[in-house]
């Protein structure tokens, strides 16, 4: 595999997406309007006469609804890529190249990972600091974020599952020939993310960093196992010949 080629890919997949403005207008405005609605929930909390040092145990739970947003965004684009192109007559040009597989599916990963990513990173930023400056002014006296909760699960848990989204995506796009069906069963990743956050929200687990080190190493785990999965059933001589 030469280093520049799966580069190569996803700066051609990247000019791809940003042609395509109902990928760009959700993967952007996803994590945007959380980082918008939030902290005003947060600050109607505060009128209400809540201290900021009970909602300082809130907020970082909200952290973890950016960690479900990378492992939702990357899936759609992921889907596009193989499907959407083979759709459009264009996937077929690039597996017939010499391209490997192996370097087909990193640099699409590549470009169905960086936007998710750094908007989700983004959107967490602008949501952190306005719930700071809030909580700050309601007389929590200390700035809450940044802290190693909410680094572990932006920096560790969201890259992760947004690299188990992206896998789950290309073995869905594999098999399947359209782009909505792709996305559909790339979706069932949410659940055990969603199960978390709920499991977090009724007190049967607790966004501790021993915990979230274990969910991480789950994640990494899976990461690892998909990833050649993903690789083996991409069958580009199955998807040359015989998908219709």
């Amino acid at each position: 595999m030469t280093a520049w080629m799966p580069w190569k890919i996803a700066r051609k997949e990247l000019k791809v997406i940003g042609r395509k403005r109902s990928i760009i207008s959700y993967t952007i405005g996803l994590p945007l309007l959380i980082s918008i609605v939030f902290p005003f929930v947060v600050k109607n909390q505060t009128g209400n006469g809540i201290p900021a040092t009970l909602l300082s145990t809130g907020v970082e739970s909200i952290i973890f609804i950016f960690v479900i947003l990378a492992t939702f965004l990357p899936s759609t684009i992921a889907a596009y890529s193989i499907v959407g192109e083979k759709v459009e007559k264009t996937l077929e040009p690039l597996l017939a190249t010499p391209t490997t597989t192996g370097e087909i599916l990193l640099g699409k990963s590549i470009a169905a990972f960086i936007p998710p990513v750094l908007s989700t990173w983004t959107g967490a930023a602008i949501f952190m600091g306005a719930t700071d400056y809030i909580l700050h002014n309601a007389g929590l006296g200390y700035y809450y974020f940044p802290n190693l909760n909410a680094g572990i699960m932006l920096l560790l848990i969201a890259p992760l599952a947004a690299i188990l989204s992206i896998e789950i995506a290309i073995i869905a796009s594999s098999r399947v020939s359209d782009v909505r069906g792709a996305n559909q069963i790339a979706s069932l990743i949410l659940i055990p993310f969603i199960f978390v956050f709920f499991a977090e929200a009724e007190g049967i687990i607790s966004f501790n960093i021993p915990t979230l080190l274990i969910f991480a190493i789950i994640v990494l785990i899976l990461d690892a196992g998909l990833f050649f999965a993903s690789k083996s059933i991409f069958n580009r001589e199955e998807i040359l010949t015989k998908w219709k």
